[in-house]
């Protein structure tokens, strides 16, 4: 959505539109945002030998069938691909027929975009040594409300939106759209020794999670919220965030200057531990693995961090070095130049 707004920008004449499955959550963030969805059978690749591999060359021609008809509808002059389901057989529908633009968020490509960077004709990244032939690194594409945030100008507003105490030292949780137990386990079971400290928390647990907190008359409250629709008020509510480090998460913490305890992922190819690294190690961040996040964890790492301000500003200044501030713009320019806009 980042990149989509960037083109309109660049060319407000420009006609974009998105490709997705009937069962992803781009069904409910893309027609609000004003963008046609067009959808093609979702093909999930399967992790180990299953019956279900057996089944998928089918799935990918059909999808790739459907993916076709969707391009010649819309008359398409480029396809951008960021990997996942939809991606794959968007590349091979467009391969031969419309240039193909892709790009990679993650050090560590997935198989549809080590497929289609074989015949694209340009190939955008988040990090250098990213392996993909031809890459350029841009950074990750960020909406403009993220990247333009001013966090002091909007913090009174942003705690009052919440319920949050207007001056104590705040902390933001959260563990992606669906949440993350451990996250929530570890952090909630602090939630006396955060009162005690002095720090209010803002806590999204996901909607399908529920998470019942003690309140503490006269402290700082600790405020759960299913979901966090308005991101760029909770960033500019928080002095620091405790969160996973997928590579969007990692992107626009980074770009708002949130100093950050990143808690990966212990699924995939570890993709997440290497997201959060470039943040460790120039001091903007920490990272604790999912397995050793407990609540005694939480208390030693995150009670002394969020209750320092010079270490949060110091934090904080190493994270605004490592954006691409302006990456949307400069993908929004790739993608032009490959469609000969």
């Amino acid at each position: 959505m980042a990149l989509a707004d960037a083109v309109k920008r660049l060319r407000p004449d420009a006609r974009v539109v998105a490709l997705g499955t009937p069962r992803g959550l781009e069904n409910d963030l893309v027609p609000p945002r004003g963008y046609p969805l067009e959808l093609i059978p979702p093909v999930p690749l399967p992790r180990k030998p299953t019956t279900e591999l057996l089944r998928l060359p089918l799935k990918v021609r059909d999808a790739v069938k459907r993916a076709r008809e969707v391009l010649d509808k819309v008359g398409a002059d480029v396809v951008v691909g960021f990997g996942g389901y939809v991606s794959l057989p968007a590349y091979l529908a467009a391969r031969g027929r419309v240039p193909i633009v892709v790009h990679e968020a993650n050090q560590s490509p997935g198989l549809a975009n080590r497929v289609g960077a074989r015949f694209a004709k340009r190939v955008a990244v988040a990090v250098r040594g990213t392996s993909l032939p031809g890459a350029e690194v841009v950074g990750i594409p960020l909406r403009r409300s993220i990247t333009s945030l001013d966090r002091s100008a909007l913090r009174a507003e942003a705690r009052k939106h919440f319920g949050l105490d207007p001056d104590a030292p705040t902390l933001l949780v959260f563990g992606g759209s669906q949440g993350a137990r451990s996250i929530n386990l570890a952090v909630s079971g602090v939630a006396k020794e955060f009162a005690d400290a002095g720090v209010g928390v803002l806590h999204a647990h996901g909607p399908k999670n529920t998470l019942v907190v003690q309140e503490f008359p006269g402290r700082p409250p600790y405020v759960p919220v299913p979901y966090l629709e308005r991101m760029d008020l909770a960033y500019a509510a928080a002095d620091a965030v405790v969160c996973r480090s997928g590579a969007m998460t990692v992107a626009e913490v980074s770009a708002v200057g949130l100093p950050a305890v990143f808690v990966p992922l212990p699924h995939g190819n570890g993709e997440q531990a290497t997201n959060a690294r470039p943040a460790v190690e120039a001091g903007a961040a920490l990272l604790v693995e999912d397995a050793e996040l407990t609540p005694a964890k939480v208390a030693e790492l995150v009670i002394p961090l969020v209750t320092d301000p010079d270490r949060v500003a110091k934090m904080s200044a190493a994270a605004v070095g490592l954006g691409h501030r302006e990456a949307d713009e400069t993908l929004a320019r790739i993608v032009l130049e490959a469609a000969g806009k």
